[in-house]
């Protein structure tokens, strides 16, 4: 009843009430054959023109009108940076619930699409917001393009939602090269819906835009979703063939349940003294990336020991020692990286390019325990994305990088996969502030919130943290779920958190001194409750820690025996694995600030303020002391350059930790 019937009154878009612009947008996004045969009939708008209706001012649904001004900005100065993005796309569940808005004295909840919302008795009401990003491709900046609230995330309208932020980009001088998504079943459809095609024989990784245009853009599948389906496949087939090699799931099970294990090294004796054996134990780091290096590295290790359940183990090796370079190029590391980790370069293009042949060799060839190949299985979606987003890349360097005359001779890599865009997903719940799904009410807001505080300059889009490990774990190396940790919690849950609380009670009998190295040979209370403590610290923080490399400088390790960080050679001291230097300092440190300052004070030291007037003298000692941590000095440049990174974040910890303790 809201829409006229006659032809004469779609004519003019200025006059259409706000019920024909709804029906219009909804009809195109989710319909558009039907609009393009109804548009035959009735002169409804062209499709790139309703882009308008779809886009808003304030935070509410639709595309953000002010961070596509900003954008333009910089486009129109001359900011080279901004002309080339990548996209990304990614939905989030909501809580269906309507509720009441006082401000705007409307009902909220239901469907949303930019151009205003279905409010009606048999109107739906949402259950997911699609959210869209554009980040930098040679800088690292990240855009909130905007958010729509639907009932159903379908491959089909988040190609049509895709479609009209490429023609918005494109209007203010913005390109888009490559557009990313999730390697979901939604995701597929999507790909599927632009034009690409994914077959291992005859693989389409780009889409024309608009249709029929000579411009192309790549499409990729995020990494982490990719490997997620990989380590599904490898977990639930047990066993893969790959040229006569089994590679085998039982040994990634078998290394995350390994627990601390005692071994005798042979220690190197003084000239004219005798030989002597060194006793060490063998800690699994449960931070480690499934398929990385370090965790390659330990199954060999492993073998070499003649620990019988590692044994024929080389194909498993091969395998993931295969997944983890690939993995450093797909997520890439910070500009400052170097090698497979580092931006895409005429310098390391054809070592990717051997790899990338290496890799298709290998998906095409695996099958399973009978013979089938995963390729052609169920479990092949993971292995096809890897296949797409390698032609991607190749052609984007070969379109763009590496020709003469190149917009820039440099990509980041990391710029494709959804890592920007999750970690302001991250940043989104903490602003939410619940454990569950928000409603339509509480995303609302808490986008606002993040918007008002947004900038295009690099690296602003932070996960706040506010010393939260979660600051930890920002690149794929650190998901929990991709980590030895996660298979550890799968088969033994108690195994991550087996760590007893009888050791901070010591803590009321710390003394000031002693060095670290006089813990091994001192048995007196103070040498041990020193060690005890700062170990229980240690131990404590390694149990949420994601980041490997974080987690190997906690402890005393001997590197010698093995320089992976996978498995760690330490030293044990009253049950407790022996902390760092670096941790011992600051617990040293913590004690005597304590010492000093604690037995002053209003008598309230449990108050907010008291803890963090201690915090602050501890960071005002630790000023004047030598570099902490130094096996993290190239770690720093893994990732963003700011001054809440890994090394501070470890720092403040550490000294909370021991504050809490004691």
């Amino acid at each position: 009843a809201d829409l006229p019937c006659e032809p004469h009154s779609w004519r003019q878009m200025a006059e259409y009430s706000p019920e024909m612009r709804q029906f219009a947008c909804i009809l195109y996004l989710y319909h558009n054959k039907a609009y393009d045969y109804l548009q035959k009939n009735f002169p409804l708008p062209q499709p790139y023109s309703l882009t308008n209706w779809l886009s808003n001012n304030e935070a509410a649904a639709g595309f953000s009108n002010n961070i596509f001004l900003c954008l333009q900005e910089k486009v129109k100065r001359g900011e080279q940076a901004y002309r080339f993005c990548a996209l990304m796309v990614q939905d989030v569940s909501l809580q269906k619930q309507q509720e009441w808005d006082p401000q705007t004295q409307r009902l909220t909840g239901f469907v949303d699409l930019g151009a205003g919302v279905l409010d009606a008795d048999e109107a739906p009401l949402a259950s997911e917001a699609i959210i869209l990003m554009a980040v930098g491709i040679t800088s690292r900046w990240r855009a909130p393009l905007g958010y729509f609230f639907v009932n159903s995330a379908t491959g089909q309208l988040l190609a049509q939602l895709l479609r009209q932020t490429i023609n918005k980009l494109n209007n203010i001088g913005v390109t888009v090269l490559a557009v990313t998504s999730g390697a979901t079943a939604c995701g597929a459809e999507t790909a599927r819906a632009l034009g690409i095609r994914i077959d291992p024989e005859r693989i389409q990784c780009t889409f024309q835009h608009p249709p029929g245009s000579a411009h192309s853009i790549t499409y990729c599948f995020d990494t982490c979703h990719a490997l997620h389906l990989i380590r599904n496949a490898l977990q639930c087939l047990q066993k893969i063939e790959w040229l006569g090699d089994p590679v085998r799931w039982e040994h990634m099970v078998q290394l995350a349940a390994l627990q601390d294990k005692k071994v005798l090294e042979p220690h190197t004796p003084k000239p004219g003294g005798p030989g002597s054996e060194e006793s060490y134990h063998l800690k699994v780091n449960l931070a480690a990336p499934l398929f990385s290096e370090g965790v390659a590295d330990a199954l060999e290790h492993l073998q070499k020991l003649g620990i019988a359940s590692f044994h024929n183990c080389s194909g498993t090796v091969k395998f993931v020692r295969l997944m983890s370079r690939l993995c450093d190029v797909f997520h890439g590391g910070g500009p400052y990286e170097r090698g497979l980790k580092g931006p895409l370069l005429a310098a390391n293009c054809i070592k990717i390019s051997h790899l990338f042949s290496e890799a298709k060799s290998c998906f095409v060839t695996i099958t399973d325990s009978i013979g089938r190949y995963i390729i052609k299985s169920k479990r092949k979606l993971g292995f096809l994305s890897f296949l797409l987003n390698a032609e991607s890349l190749k052609w984007l360097y070969a379109n763009y990088t590496g020709l003469a005359g190149a917009p820039s001779h440099h990509l980041l890599t990391s710029a494709f996969s959804l890592g920007p865009l999750e970690l302001f997903l991250e940043a989104l719940g903490q602003a939410c502030g619940s454990s569950g799904n928000p409603t339509c009410t509480a995303f609302q807001a808490a986008y606002r919130k993040l918007l008002a505080s947004c900038s295009l300059v690099p690296g602003s889009l932070q996960s706040s943290g506010s010393g939260s490990t979660s600051c930890l774990g920002i690149s794929l190396s650190h998901r929990r779920d991709l980590t030895l940790g996660s298979v550890r919690a799968q088969y033994s849950p108690a195994g991550g958190r087996a760590l007893a609380t009888e050791y901070p009670y010591r803590a009321a009998f710390l003394l000031r001194g002693s060095a670290l190295s006089n813990a091994l040979t001192d048995l007196s209370l103070h040498a041990r409750s020193i060690a005890c403590t700062a170990g229980f610290v240690a131990e404590q923080l390694a149990s949420d820690l994601r980041c490997e490399t974080c987690l190997a400088s906690l402890f005393e390790s001997d590197e010698s025996r093995m320089r992976c960080r996978s498995v760690l050679y330490i030293k044990k001291l009253g049950g407790v694995s022996l902390p760092s230097a670096s941790v011992r300092l600051l617990t040293s440190i913590s004690e005597q600030v304590l010492n000093q300052y604690g037995k002053g004070g209003d008598g309230n030291k449990n108050s907010k303020l008291w803890r963090l007037s201690l915090e602050q003298k501890i960071f005002q000692e630790l000023l004047g002391q030598s570099f902490l941590f130094p096996t993290l000095t190239n770690h720093l440049f893994d990732g963003e350059l700011c001054v809440n990174n890994h090394y501070t974040i470890l720092v403040k910890e550490i000294t909370q930790r021991y504050l809490n303790i004691r």
